[in-house]
């Protein structure tokens, strides 16, 4: 039993475990080691897929089941295998199809458990794919794809990081607005649309959010306190269902929560080294 034993804390990846330019500050990771050989629970609570992680995951130590597709499942990193899944209650193919003729003018794919799908030839997206090490493959309406976690319409795609998604101009931003406006009504009652950065919009089982997942998983670990770290608007529901709830000083949502540092500077560590003091006296 460490210092830290009663706690589970989960933190976003983007702009939140990471600066700007995707890169892990190193005083971030330093404070994840240090915080697990004292007993804390530690994870990541991310929209991203399990593709998308895998090769990160290289960089990075947990102790504690990933939260994925903004908390439609958990993976167990060390026993390769989901300890929960929510999928959308919809047929994958008539969805995505749909989603597709709404918002034509943005990429459409599938966030699969072993690839990322597209319906429609794309070499920017096969590039963009590759560039975030994630497997991609092309679908047709055989293509196995249970579970139905989680599918995504962003762009366009101009650079092979993830990071440009998170900028946007006026007049993308307005766009981006009109899509999300038409997935809600679209998609309401079986799915949840969400806008996880200005040009990515993320939809997932009804009733899901990371904040569900991080309270679900902090139950089966039977760990008293959740501490939870995000930026942006996909997160909300994570810090809103947290014990104690911290946000980089630059993120989007940073007047609703206690701010620590800019995610640059270590933002995780700065949690980890004085705020988790704080709760703890």
């Amino acid at each position: 039993m460490g210092k830290f034993s009663n706690i589970l804390l989960t933190v976003d990846f983007d702009r939140t475990l990471t600066a700007p330019d995707t890169t892990i500050p190193q005083r971030n990771l330093d404070a994840i080691r240090y915080f697990m050989d004292n007993g804390g629970a530690f994870t990541i609570n991310t929209g991203r897929s399990l593709p998308m992680m895998e090769k990160i995951m290289e960089r990075i130590s947990v102790n504690a089941p990933l939260l994925l597709y903004n908390g439609s499942a958990a993976y167990d990193w060390q026993k390769k295998e989901f300890t929960f899944q929510h999928p959308i209650d919809l047929d994958w193919f008539q969805t995505v199809r749909r989603c597709m003729e709404l918002v034509p003018e943005l990429t459409v794919e599938i966030q699969g458990v072993d690839a990322h799908y597209a319906l429609v030839r794309s070499r920017m997206w096969e590039t963009f794919t590759e560039s975030n090490s994630c497997r991609w493959s092309y679908a047709t309406r055989q293509t196995p794809m249970e579970p139905f976690l989680k599918f995504s319409a962003y762009g366009p795609v101009s650079q092979n990081n993830v990071s440009h998604l998170f900028e946007a101009t006026e007049q993308q931003l307005a766009q981006m607005d009109q899509a999300v406006e038409l997935l809600q009504r679209e998609f309401a009652e079986k799915a949840v649309v969400i806008r996880a950065g200005n040009r990515i919009i993320d939809i997932h089982c009804k009733g899901v959010s990371k904040g569900r997942s991080a309270r679900e998983l902090q139950q089966q670990l039977g760990r008293k306190i959740l501490v939870c770290v995000g930026d942006g608007q996909n997160d909300v529901s994570m810090l809103d269902e947290a014990d104690y709830a911290y946000c980089p000083g630059d993120a989007v949502v940073r007047e609703r929560y206690e701010n620590v540092c800019d995610c640059a500077s270590g933002a995780v560590a700065d949690v980890i080294y004085k705020k988790i003091p704080e709760i703890l006296e």
